[in-house]
């Protein structure tokens, strides 16, 4: 297996249209999310991206041209493009811009946006769409088959997804405290990300994952399979416990997934390693989540700027976010808890760091 590289990546947000932008809001303290009204009176928060386009398809093409453009890989255009996404054209289909039904139609379109030459695949398993993707992308660059491959995570708004969520009963009506002692639910978001996959040396390096499928809670995260993934994740990446330096957790503000997803860390880690969640500062951004998480904390860590809560912490989990970048981090796991019993983690090494 050959080693494999984080290059170029990208991320349009609720924090900016791009990596720069999103830095420069969270040094700033972060943005409160938008208010979405639905059918029958309820409003919800929602971390849009700040681009007024009333044409859902116009608004897409755009934020993906964007997205490979400040990722620089208009020349992999040969290369394998993973598509991931949870709704991809849905808000197309709302607005009577695409038919039911037409998943691959939104590939093709995609393909045929960004005059793509190399295979395109669409990955669809809810939140762990994009981090399943990465994984895919790691195997085909590990084992030769390529030497380049990107992922484009893809959550764009549409009612159906936010309609949803608010049936179920998941979302906060206010801001998502994820850890907070006053956590009451989440706040989805917009998310458009890219990141190439390379065989060419560089600064990260994919050390390894894993994907874990365990449907016995279809909403939730089950303490012991979080447990497995992140064994299975060290075992794949040949590391033990005690290298990890930092996690990135799925962790969204919701009452009992927070808390199972810490149990089950807590039984693979002892001590737990510093903890970081991104999803106050941009939601949760479900199919996308994975590539827009990773782009942005890759991005923290190189800078140091760093987001924190602003809100109490639970002392009930016994477990605290990190205020600031924790020094000499060398490994970091980080995982995607989704619907349907999707638990899937990365671990990512520093190699400036192990060169320091």
């Amino acid at each position: 297996m050959r080693p494999v590289y984080l290059h170029g990546r990208s991320l349009a947000s609720a924090l900016g249209a791009n990596l720069p932008q999103a830095l420069a809001a969270i040094s700033a303290g972060g943005k409160a999310p938008l208010r979405v009204s639905l059918a029958g009176g309820t409003d919800w928060p929602y971390f849009g991206i700040d681009l007024p386009e009333a044409n859902w398809r116009t608004r897409a093409r755009q934020l993906i041209r964007a997205a490979i453009s400040e990722a620089g890989l208009e020349s992999c255009r040969h290369a394998p493009l993973f598509v991931a996404s949870s709704s991809f054209d849905i808000g197309a289909i709302e607005t009577g811009q695409a038919r039911l039904n037409d998943s691959n139609g939104f590939g093709e379109e995609v393909a045929a946006l960004l005059e793509w030459q190399g295979p395109v695949y669409l990955v669809f398993s809810a939140c762990v769409s994009s981090l399943q993707a990465i994984l895919a992308a790691y195997k085909l660059v590990a084992t030769g088959a390529v030497d380049d491959a990107v992922v484009l995570g893809v959550e764009l708004f549409n009612r159906f997804s936010l309609s949803g969520f608010a049936a179920m009963q998941l979302l906060t009506p206010g801001k998502p405290q994820p850890l907070g002692s006053g956590r009451d639910g989440i706040a989805l978001g917009e998310a458009v990300a890219a990141l190439h996959l390379s065989s060419q040396p560089g600064r990260w390096r994919l050390c390894g994952g894993s994907n874990l499928v365990d449907g016995r809670d279809p909403t939730g995260a089950i303490p012991q399979t979080v447990t497995q993934m992140c064994n299975q994740a060290l075992a794949a990446s040949g590391l033990a416990a005690s290298d990890i330096g930092l996690v990135k957790l799925q962790a969204a503000g919701s009452p009992a997934n927070d808390v199972n997803e810490l149990s089950g860390l807590t039984a693979a880690f002892d001590p737990l390693p510093p903890l970081v969640t991104l999803k106050a500062a941009i939601g949760h951004t479900l199919g996308a989540s994975g590539a827009a998480e990773i782009a942005l904390l890759l991005a923290c860590l190189e800078t140091g700027i760093w987001p924190h809560a602003d809100y109490p912490l639970d002392p009930k989990l016994c477990a605290g976010l990190a205020r600031s970048r924790p020094e000499s981090v060398r490994y970091i796991l980080a995982d995607i808890l989704g619907f349907g019993g999707g638990h899937a983690a990365v671990i990512l090494e520093d190699t400036y760091a192990r060169s320091g």
